[in-house]
């Protein structure tokens, strides 16, 4: 059986989509957090993951890659009442394998989360269009040419940061040693042109990258 968790901030909305698959799929866990998702899909290791775009600390972009970084086998589907092309595109690049709206039948959900669990990307018929587009350069993505200067890890050990850990707590949630997260932050403060840990936060802040 697939098994599957949930991230999302409205618990009402959260108790429903658990009601509606659970006959279906092993229900690993759920979450209406950032980082309780994070600490539980990484505990858990379900097949898919279905979460949230827009939620407090940083949404499904900040789930999604706190996992991935780690956890490169996971696969996620975006669920969420927001279609804006934008959102969509940002959670395809994060690296989700599909996005879906809450308007979404039961069983066409079901049937998106065994495609993805099988390796099948999958889009609501209007997102499609937008996924295509984006891939073939046809639509616009705002560029951040600070932001990607930095590697996956050093992003990783910036938003750790940003959400304010220490560095011993950094190191022990991203599995590697104190002294390496010394060595990330002082590269990303070198190449952001930043002089301490409180300007890199506000940094981070103001790009909704925390």
């Amino acid at each position: 059986m697939t098994s599957i968790y949930l991230v999302d901030d409205h618990e009402l909305f959260l108790s429903g989509v658990r009601a509606e698959l659970s006959e279906r799929f092993d229900v690993a866990g759920w979450s209406t957090d950032v980082d309780a998702a994070v600490d539980g899909i990484r505990k858990n290791r379900p097949d898919v993951v279905l979460v949230d775009v827009h939620m407090p600390g940083g949404g499904g972009l900040s789930v999604v890659g706190n996992v991935l970084d780690t956890n490169p086998d996971i696969r996620f589907l975006a669920l969420s009442v927001s279609d804006a092309p934008e959102d969509v595109i940002a959670m395809i690049r994060a690296g989700a394998r599909g996005y879906v709206t809450k308007s979404i039948e039961p069983e066409a959900l079901a049937d998106a989360i065994e495609r993805i669990a099988a390796g099948d990307a999958v889009f609501s018929p209007k997102l499609a269009g937008f996924v295509l587009d984006a891939f073939s350069d046809t639509v616009p993505v705002e560029a951040d040419p600070e932001l990607d200067q930095l590697t996956p890890r050093e992003r990783e050990v910036l938003r750790q940061i940003a959400r304010g850990y220490a560095y011993k707590q950094v190191a022990t949630r991203l599995s590697i040693s104190v002294k390496t997260v010394e060595t990330h932050v002082s590269a990303v403060l070198r190449k952001l042109q930043l002089s301490n840990r409180h300007e890199l936060a506000r940094w981070a802040s103001e790009r909704r990258i925390v």
